[in-house]
């Protein structure tokens, strides 16, 4: 299994604040589209798309229930 540094990122939709709030986290995973899916097992039908960048980092963008999520994940 890979060990992931990841950086979670939700997007605020409050009116007047443009900051997002960013979580850090260390996660042991063969498969990051499923540690979002776990990350986020109370969300109602999350859609997932990742985006790969090089052979150590990755991005997973993670929509539901009108929100969007961000997970970098870089290899540790």
């Amino acid at each position: 299994m890979a060990l992931y540094e990841v950086v979670r990122e939700i997007e605020n939709s409050c009116s007047r604040n443009q900051m997002r709030d960013v979580f850090f986290d260390e996660i042991e995973t063969d498969d990051p589209l499923e540690a979002v899916r776990r990350l986020l097992r109370d969300e109602t039908d999350p859609e997932l798309t990742l985006e790969e960048h090089d052979g150590e980092s990755l991005t997973v963008y993670a929509k539901s229930a009108g929100m969007t999520q961000r997970f970098l994940f870089t290899k540790i």
